[in-house]
C-alpha cells in the first residue's frame, strides 16, 4: 500500500518573503549608522590598501554585500553604489554595481513570487472587472511599465522589485528590464563615487542631489518618454478602434 505524499503547509512558501521583510525592518532600525558615508570615510584607506593587495577578493566581497543589501532592502544601497565607483572606477564599478543590484532585485522578486505573488496572481486571473482589465493592460505594456519603474528615480527600488512579482510578471522579463533599466542611474551614482575620496578627505558627504541636475535628469526623462511612447500609441489606437 503506497502512501500519498504529504503536502507542505501553505505557509512554508511565504517563509522567504517573511524572512526578507523581517530582516529589512531590523536592518532599517539597526544598520543605518554602519552603512553610511562616515563608515566609508573611516575605512577608505584600509579598503584601498586591501583592493591593491586582493582586487578580485574585494570585488567578490563587495558584490556579495551589495546583493544582500538589495535583497533584504537594507539601508546603504546608495553608499554601496558610490563605493563601487570609489574602489573600482567608472567602468568596473558600474558593471559591479549593476550586476549586484540586478541579482539582489531578482532574489526579492523570486521570494515574493513564491509567496504572495502566486496567490495574488491567481486571484487576479480569476477576478473580473477593473482588476482584470488592469492586469491585461499591464501585460500589453509590460516592458514599458517595467522600464519606467526603473528609470523614474522617485520610485523606491524595493517597490519596483515587489510589484512585478505580485502581479505575475515573468521572471526573465523582470530580469532583463531591471538589468538594462538601472544602467542610467547606475552610471550616475558610480560616476559620483569616482571622486568620492576627495570629497570625504574634505570632511564632506557626496552630493547625491547631482542626479536632479538638468544635464543628468534630462537624458533619463528622455528615456522615460521613449518607454512610455508605446503605451500612448496603444491607448490612441484603442480609442480609435472603439
Amino acid at each position: 500500500m503506497t502512501e500519498t505524499p504529504r503536502k507542505r503547509p501553505g505557509w512554508l512558501r511565504h517563509l522567504p518573503l517573511m524572512a526578507i521583510l523581517t530582516v529589512a525592518v531590523i536592518g532599517s532600525l539597526t544598520l543605518g549608522d554602519y552603512l553610511s558615508f562616515d563608515t566609508l570615510r573611516e575605512n577608505q584607506e584600509a579598503l584601498l590598501a586591501f583592493r591593491d593587495q586582493n582586487y578580485l577578493g574585494l570585488a567578490l566581497g563587495f558584490c556579495a554585500l551589495y546583493v544582500v543589501i538589495v535583497a533584504f532592502s537594507l539601508p546603504g544601497a546608495a553608499v554601496m553604489s558610490l563605493t563601487g565607483g570609489f574602489l573600482f572606477g567608472l567602468a568596473a564599478g558600474t558593471v559591479l554595481n549593476i550586476t549586484s543590484a540586478t541579482i539582489g532585485a531578482s532574489v526579492i522578486f523570486l521570494a515574493a513570487r513564491l509567496g504572495l505573488g502566486e496567490t495574488l496572481s491567481a486571484r487576479i486571473d480569476a477576478s473580473e472587472g477593473r482588476i482584470q482589465k488592469l492586469k491585461e493592460a499591464l501585460k500589453q505594456n509590460e516592458v514599458s511599465v517595467l522600464f519606467l519603474l526603473r528609470l523614474v528615480p522617485v520610485v523606491p527600488f524595493f517597490v519596483a522589485n515587489l510589484l512585478p512579482a505580485l502581479v505575475g510578471v515573468r521572471f526573465w522579463t523582470f530580469f532583463w528590464t531591471t538589468a538594462l533599466g538601472i544602467i542610467p542611474g547606475g552610471i550616475v551614482y558610480t560616476w559620483i563615487g569616482v571622486g568620492v575620496g576627495e570629497v570625504l578627505a574634505r570632511g564632506e558627504d557626496p552630493d547625491l542631489s547631482l542626479i536632479w541636475e538638468p544635464y543628468v535628469i534630462g537624458p533619463i526623462l528622455g528615456l522615460c518618454a521613449l518607454a512610455i511612447l508605446p503605451i500612448i500609441i496603444r491607448a490612441l489606437r484603442g480609442n480609435q478602434e472603439a
